[in-house]
């Protein structure tokens, strides 16, 4: 008599995906850990953003009396903030507005022409070659390096022996070199604008100013944007350097124009100007904001240039 054959177990097959065995509550991975740390420090940085705007907001829509006599971050029963960007623009004959219109002047002109400086000497650094082209990248590279308040000293002495410190020249001069916004575009153009291109285009017959009005420029368009952004945001803040070259509060930015009022405010019966140094601070960033939500998009469309290779 045979016996019949023992039935064999079949063998699990061996699955692609990884084994998971559950044994209790499931540890949290490192890599949850690190995210988890991640969005806590970008909260924190997130309010230690926003917070200085949101505070200038709220507090600018206080009455005099309403910003000593109510908790700083949250907003007062008598909403006064379109009342108080009136009274600012009307305070002592509408110097405010001489204020901006003099930071729009100097941003324009110095901030607009170093733009176009660093973007032209920059494209020119990179793809033309002459000699003494590294002690220029050695000079640029030094530029960069020293601070500006350690030449605001020798660039007064300077303009004053040229009779030209009182005066928005002394402004507008000094903004129109800079070396930071020079490196950025030497660099950004020696990798944004193909040399094949250009041979290209000299091949077909195109000049030079052709080739970069018509072919380089758009190529460079998220860097001009990006140290135009870096030049306006510079001299729309600039600080020291008017201090020590202006006098004539006809010819003062809104820097310097605001730090008079919070002087003037912090002595005895100039508090009711408080609120007024408030209001105009928080009308100063404004365009400054505004600057940087329309052009963004442009920082956006170079971000991902070069990044898939055919």
């Amino acid at each position: 008599m045979t016996a019949a054959p023992t039935a064999r177990r079949p063998r699990a097959r061996a699955s692609s995906g990884p084994l998971v065995i559950r044994r209790g509550r499931r540890r949290p991975s490192p890599r949850n850990r690190r995210s988890a740390t991640l969005t806590a420090l970008t909260s924190i940085m997130l309010v230690y953003t926003l917070l200085p705007p949101v505070w200038l907001l709220i507090n600018a829509s206080k009455t005099q009396e309403g910003l000593f006599g109510s908790f700083g971050l949250w907003f007062d029963a008598d909403f006064a903030l379109f009342r108080n960007i009136a009274d600012t623009f009307a305070y002592d004959d509408g110097i405010f507005t001489r204020w901006l219109l003099n930071t729009l002047l100097y941003v324009v002109v110095g901030a607009g022409g170093a733009t176009l400086l660093a973007t032209v000497a920059g494209y020119g650094l990179a793809k033309f070659d002459f000699p003494g082209k590294k002690a220029v990248f050695a000079v640029v590279i030094g530029a960069v390096a020293v601070p500006g308040t350690a030449l605001a000293v020798p660039t007064f002495l300077m303009f004053s022996s040229l009779g030209l410190t009182n005066t928005p020249w002394a402004i507008i001069i000094p903004s129109l070199v800079s070396p930071f916004g020079l490196y950025l575009m030497w660099t950004y153009s020696a990798d944004a604008v193909p040399d094949e291109i250009l041979e290209s285009a000299r091949v077909d017959g195109a000049r030079e100013f052709q080739a970069f009005f018509r072919i380089s420029l758009p190529l460079l368009a998220p860097g001009i944007v990006t140290v135009l952004l870096f030049a306006v945001v510079a001299t729309w803040n600039n600080y020291f350097l008017p201090l020590i070259m202006l006098k004539d509060p006809n010819w003062y930015p809104l820097t310097l124009g605001l730090k008079n009022w919070n002087a003037q405010a912090s002595t005895i019966g100039g508090e009711a100007i408080f609120n007024l140094v408030i209001t105009g601070s928080l009308l100063t960033i404004v365009p400054l904001i505004v600057a940087f939500l329309l052009l963004q998009r442009y920082w956006q469309s170079g971000l991902a240039a070069g990044s898939v290779k055919e």
